[in-house]
């Protein structure tokens, strides 16, 4: 069944034209991967799926109701005034969670010694965290997480790997961007690969890799775009 899809989209801002006759679909229950510079399209796309923002021409379809998404983007959103535990503590009202789940879940991100810090205290990567805390509080059925592990420590990463592949193995599709070829890899299914709004790959990353790579190991992302577009990442 498909979660989210996007048929021939085109988007603008003014003259410049961000999105170039996008097409893809996501597959429920799957880990979907987005790759490209920054300006390649992904956060716009992003906003038009979560329905942020319109198109020009082109179709959209997602599968789900907005109480069914969860977002982890750029701007973060958080109360700052209030610790980490308040803060899911008001969605956990909003959507009837039972407490126990979001201590479980504020654990599980590595943020259990720091629940009652703050959000000002807090560093960037204790932040994001956090964001992803409050983004899988609800356990969506789609969820977009842009660059979740950006700016963490690998041990902290790999536990967030962990939780993303267990919302996946209970059926969430999971919208991920990042900008790491390697932990698309260990976890995208499909990516696509965008250059100046347009979609110029696509496919398992493993065999995107193996496709520019004679020695057939995974390639960090930079070589695989200047592969591709014979400038790399610009």
């Amino acid at each position: 069944m498909i979660s989210a899809s996007m048929k021939n989209v085109e988007k603008s801002f003014g003259d410049n034209k961000v999105l170039k006759d996008v097409t893809f679909e996501t597959r429920e229950g799957e880990i979907f991967g987005m790759l490209g510079p920054s300006g390649a399209g992904k956060t716009t796309i992003i906003n038009i799926l979560t329905k942020q923002l319109s198109i020009d021409s082109g179709e959209v379809h997602v599968s789900v109701e907005s109480h069914e998404i969860g977002l982890m983007l750029e701007h973060d959103g958080l109360f700052s005034r209030l610790t980490a535990l308040d803060n899911l503590i008001v969605f956990e009202d909003i959507y009837g969670i039972p407490h126990t789940r979001t201590l479980e879940v504020i654990e599980r991100v590595g943020l259990g010694d720091a629940k009652n810090t703050v959000v000002d205290k807090l560093s960037k990567g204790m932040r994001q965290r956090l964001v992803l805390a409050r983004a899988v509080l609800h356990k969506p059925k789609v969820l977009f997480l842009d660059e979740p592990t950006s700016a963490l420590d690998p041990m902290t990463a790999r536990g967030i790997h962990q939780l993303i592949r267990e919302l996946r193995e209970r059926g969430s599709t999971i919208f991920l961007t990042t900008h790491n070829m390697e932990e698309a890899t260990h976890l995208c299914d499909r990516v696509v690969m965008l250059h100046q709004g347009k979609i110029i790959e696509e496919g398992p990353p493993k065999e995107i890799c193996e496709r520019y790579n004679s020695v057939k190991t995974v390639m960090d992302l930079e070589s695989v775009f200047i592969q591709l577009t014979g400038g790399g990442l610009k």
